[in-house]
């Protein structure tokens, strides 16, 4: 993955100074809407080194080898420490694990044999990769134990480690729900909770099984959330478990609130609209105008998308003015997910919580680019903003880039196997919150069909995977709504 550098680029024409200007103004306040919603950031907090840190965070900072502290690390691990609820935007790979990591050491009692650190992840790698960062840097590895817990495997040796009076528990929610359910531990004795890439748990359908959870939760407890992207669900989550926490976004080496993150994929000319549904099916867009350059695109991509499962609409300068409309109120209340358009919808449309913008092509004009990205990030809201560029069509972008001093990251199209296991995670989650939910007389009925599952799994897949398939249609293509508001706000005890 590569950033484009950016460089200030000035034009004597009026228009486009006042375009340029005007832009960076909107992201500007874009950035002040964003922070507001959460409460102030104590600036005058120190940052950390290793010298503040406390005595067991020290040690294991020691024996982890790092050469220095990460950005993210330097920033969070001060409120962290004093107990503050925090919402960090910081990218994968930026240090995260180390940074809500550290100061676990020294909130952990030994002496006391229960679950006192709960860090929920999307996915059983990460659950995997976090455990084995916790034992590496352990510095208390005969007094303070672990419990790695996540679905599609046994339950004897995650009980056993659960049982065994494990301090911090660390896996997927679904599972560690399950668990929950049948008593095997408790989170009464729980001080610290963290949601680790916690806009790819809500992306994966693991909201339900989140919203469960709450029933286990102490109200004296210190709540953390780390997200590469900030979109409205995440501060929604935000809401549901956090109390008025504050927010530390992180890019490179310096504080800052990114609202639209800026991405290109490089695509082949004649691979355009498959590597677009390989695109969505890994995005996985709460909501998303897709943008492309002609009337023909548009009224292709939409057929496109609906053949393939998407409930799509369109808007495009064919349209009168009130189909317009009709069309983005379904967007806009959730009754299609996404709206294909011509730049005829690139002015005027406001929906506070779309979440992606992608544009099939590279605009013909460079103001385009602002109009079509301004789209999303609305509201103090966070936002995507991803173009499918061909190698002919990188020039064009890369004088965006530095018209209007974007930094603009370079990604490739995502595989068939990575689009078709994103998938399967989502229906994983699926089908084990629907199993959850499963009286013990409907789990006696559905017994009688797991020897012809076997079978079929062995024999005809395609059989199974037509079912899955249908059932995928059903429940995961539909608009993703956002969690419900709480009825009643539980009180916090510090």
């Amino acid at each position: 993955m590569a950033a484009w550098p950016c460089s200030r680029f000035h034009v004597s024409q009026p228009f486009r100074k006042t375009l340029d200007l005007t832009s960076r103004a909107q992201q500007a306040h874009r950035a002040v809407e964003a922070q507001s919603v959460f409460a102030a950031l104590d600036t005058s907090v120190p940052p950390a080194t290793p010298d503040t840190l406390g005595k067991n965070a020290r040690r294991a900072f020691d024996k982890s080898g790092w050469p220095s502290l990460m950005p993210v690390q330097v920033q969070a691990i001060p409120h962290l420490t004093r107990k503050t609820d925090l919402v960090v935007q910081s990218k994968t790979g930026s240090g995260k694990t180390g940074a809500f990591l550290l100061p676990l050491f020294d909130r952990i009692a030994p002496e006391q044999s229960a679950a006192q650190a709960l860090v929920l992840t999307p996915t059983r790698e990460l659950a995997v990769q976090i455990h084995s960062e916790f034992n590496r840097i352990n510095p208390l590895p005969e007094a303070l134990r672990s419990a790695l817990v996540y679905g599609g495997v046994g339950y004897a040796h995650q009980i056993a480690a659960l049982k065994g009076g494990a301090h911090i528990v660390i896996g997927t929610p679904g599972r560690i729900l399950d668990h929950l359910g049948r008593r095997v531990f408790s989170l009464k004795s729980l001080r610290v909770l963290i949601f680790d890439e916690a806009d790819e748990m809500l992306s994966l359908g693991f909201y339900p099984a989140m919203v469960r959870l709450k029933q286990y939760l102490p109200d004296d407890r210190q709540s953390c959330m780390f997200s590469a992207t900030i979109p409205p669900k995440v501060r929604l989550l935000g809401r549901e478990f956090l109390r008025t926490p504050s927010f530390m976004g992180i890019s490179g080496d310096q504080l800052s609130v990114e609202t639209i993150e800026h991405r290109y994929v490089r695509v082949q000319p004649m691979d355009r609209e498959r590597a677009l549904i390989r695109l969505l099916e890994v995005e996985n867009p709460d909501s998303a105008i897709i943008f492309a350059n002609t009337r023909r695109d548009v009224d292709f991509l939409v057929g496109f998308l609906k053949n393939y499962g998407f409930r799509a609409g369109m808007i495009s300068g064919a349209y009168s003015q009130h189909r317009r409309e009709a069309e983005m109120k379904k967007l806009r209340q959730g009754r299609i997910r996404m709206l294909v358009a011509t730049d005829v919808a690139a002015r005027g449309i406001d929906v506070d919580q779309l979440s992606h913008v992608i544009q099939y092509n590279v605009p013909f004009e460079m103001e385009v680019y602002i109009h079509r990205t301004g789209r999303t990030a609305r509201a103090g809201n966070a936002g995507v903003a991803i173009t499918l560029a061909s190698m002919s069509e990188e020039a064009s972008l890369s004088a965006i880039v530095r018209r209007y001093n974007i930094t603009m990251e370079k990604h490739e199209v995502p595989d068939i196997k990575e689009a078709a296991a994103k998938v399967a995670q989502r229906m994983t989650v699926v089908l084990e919150d629907r199993m959850r939910g499963k009286t013990r007389l409907e789990k006696e009925r559905l017994s009688r069909f797991v020897p012809m599952v076997e079978s079929l799994a062995q024999e005809e897949p395609e059989l199974m995977a037509m079912l899955v398939d249908e059932l995928y249609q059903a429940h995961l293509q539909q608009p993703a709504e956002p969690p419900p508001k709480s009825r009643r706000r539980r009180k916090h005890r510090r």
